[in-house]
């Protein structure tokens, strides 16, 4: 094998222990040195593992940025410490421009770019579908009738390659794989198309694909869920660290910088934006673990869990006030008391903690701060608006068939699909309905529309794309076209790709839930902390670059699973810290045999 190394009573206690958790107040954490890791507390040296662990633990924190980890750091006390205590990949990346939650998981446990994954996107439009709505969610099954884009029948139909978890379960069948998380597309994209278990939130509990029937775990912990959300919760206490963060912003009629998480009773979409959910996603982990009894049979399992509060408190609050500071400590601690769960269970597991994707704070905030390039988008570039505005230029009256259905009763507009998009960035596709001298002529007014406009970094079509090289090297030096070369699909993609300017947040108006995002081409979005522990192992610190892809290849090397060559576009990584060199060993990890 290519040795690539990079340059340079627990079940009793459940839910009530995650939940006092987050509602006992939260003491200041002593200032620290940057390196927290070193002020962990101390415990017994364990002597250095000479097997493949039973199981590996591959932790997702979705919208966690590199930013956020640099800034954060030197208060991790717990989950997050303790990780810090192994192999620490500061500045890992998501390297293609799609940064969204569906892009971004498909990498981490696959090995392999979206552009191989097929995943493009969280959604994407498919013009010549039969179904009345074109649009097309990236882990739904839109063949069932039953399934539309925003309320899916649940799939991992559109993922093009294996998740390591199925390799695990092709080469030992007695392996076990398992998903959890509060985004559906979170546990596709990391379990695949054979889990065994797998489980999501929705609306107050957690709940799995169709026709399946949810274990005792999940029984279990919907009723403690249920049993907190009839009575309601208190707000979060704020550590003293936290507090200096506290100031009100106004982005548009919202105001953030000063929430605290209470949950009124009966409010499900309370506790899914909150420190909370991610609290009741590694309790059910931790059911499922000791019910299962994964990391105790005779094949190494594999769990994926997902983290989503950091995302959804992103996207309401922004990730620079009080919000995030309080779920930055609350991540922690629940990641500690999860850990500990597992240590009680007297399993040998490794542990692997990234990022689908970064994020940008509120533009209000940025502003306020100096950075004048922070602004949001001008409707003038919805896709709504792109299409009148091309319509009148061209004299195209209709009807165009529309992207998705009006809704009922609703007068439907003759022009509306002429652009299809979701979101004012991305990708844009043009209507098929069109004569094809007429659609090109669309495409080129839509470029030119796109690239007249003050937000636009660059805009591409679809053959400029196509014809780009894979992009290899280095990710932080790859050109916008390399990165969007990395999300792009000749059969998904759009035929127009617009990247906003850096720092501009597509979102035209904000409102509550929706004041902030990602998903853009730029570094605070593609860059993520990328974390491996495991118990005896001594710890490293590589700023050099490496890429989420480099996970499945490492992982695959660390349990000995061979794999067919060509298999992963990443590289094994040696996280041992020492002269077992993790990716020197009789398994055969196949990458793309690319340097960077």
């Amino acid at each position: 094998m290519t040795n690539h190394k990079p340059r340079a009573a627990y079940a009793a206690l459940g839910v009530a222990l995650a939940m006092a958790t987050l509602a006992a107040p939260a003491a200041a954490a002593p200032a620290r040195h940057h390196h927290a890791a070193k002020a962990a507390p101390k415990t017994a040296v364990a002597a250095a593992p000479t097997t493949p662990p039973k199981l590996l633990v591959a932790i997702a924190v979705d919208q966690y940025s590199a930013d956020l980890f640099a800034q954060y750091r030197q208060h991790y006390v717990s989950g997050l410490a303790r990780l810090m205590t192994g192999a620490v990949f500061p500045s890992a990346f998501q390297s293609h421009a799609a940064t969204e939650t569906c892009p971004g998981h498909s990498t981490i446990l696959t090995g392999v770019h979206p552009s191989r994954s097929g995943i493009i996107g969280n959604a994407w439009f498919d013009l010549d579908t039969p179904r009345a709505e074109k649009r097309v969610y990236c882990a739904e099954d839109e063949h069932d009738p039953a399934s539309t884009s925003s309320v899916p029948v649940v799939s991992a139909g559109h993922l093009r390659v294996p998740t390591l978890g199925e390799r695990m379960k092709q080469q030992w069948p007695a392996s076990r794989n398992v998903a959890v998380s509060a985004k559906d597309r979170a546990v596709m994209m990391m379990g695949g198309h054979d889990i065994d278990q797998a489980y999501w939130w929705h609306d107050q509990g957690f709940t799995s694909l169709k026709n399946r029937t949810l274990a005792d775990a999940a029984l279990e912990e919907n009723a403690a869920m249920l049993a907190m959300l009839k009575t309601g919760a208190p707000a979060l206490a704020a550590p003293d660290w936290c507090l200096p963060r506290t100031r009100e912003i106004k982005a548009g009629d919202v105001t953030v910088g000063t929430g605290r998480f209470a949950v009124a009773p009966g409010v499900g979409d309370d506790v899914r934006v909150s420190p909370r959910v991610d609290a009741a996603t590694l309790d059910l982990a931790a059911r499922l673990v000791k019910d299962m009894k994964l990391g105790k049979g005779s094949a190494p399992d594999m769990l994926s869990v997902s983290l989503s509060a950091t995302d959804y408190i992103g996207h309401a609050y922004g990730t620079e006030g009080l919000e995030m500071c309080i779920q930055m400590q609350h991540l922690d601690s629940a990641l500690g008391a999860f850990f500990t769960r597992l240590d009680a269970m007297g399993i040998d597991y490794a542990v692997v903690l990234t990022a689908d994707h970064g994020g940008l704070d509120v533009p209000e905030r940025l502003d306020d701060q100096a950075l004048p390039s922070a602004g949001r988008v001008d409707k003038a570039l919805t896709p709504l608006a792109l299409s009148h505005t091309i319509a009148a230029k061209l004299g195209i009256a209709g009807p165009v068939p529309p992207c998705v259905p009006p809704a009922a009763g609703a007068d439907p507009d003759p022009v509306a699909g002429l652009v299809c998009a979701d979101a004012p960035f991305g990708d844009f596709w043009v209507s098929h309905a069109l004569p094809q001298p007429q659609r090109e002529a669309v495409t080129a007014e839509l470029v030119a529309e796109m690239r007249a406009r003050p937000e636009s970094a660059a805009v591409f079509t679809h053959a400029e794309i196509a014809a780009a090289p894979i992009p290899h090297g280095e990710p932080q030096d790859w050109p916008l076209l390399a990165r969007a070369r990395a999300s792009f699909d000749d059969q998904r993609s759009g035929d127009v790709v617009l990247l906003l300017k850096r720092a501009m947040v597509p979102i035209p108006v904000p409102q509550k839930g929706y004041t902030a995002t990602h998903g853009s081409a730029w570094d605070y979005d593609r860059r993520v902390p990328l974390l491996f522990w495991r118990k005896g192992v001594p710890g490293l610190e590589q700023p050099a670059p490496v890429e989420t892809v480099d996970i499945a290849p490492t992982l695959s090397a660390l349990i000995g699973l061979p794999v067919p060559a060509g298999a992963y576009d990443g590289r094994c990584l040696d996280i041992d810290g020492g002269p077992a060199d993790t990716c020197r060993g009789a398994a055969k990890v196949a990458t793309g045999g690319h340097e960077r």
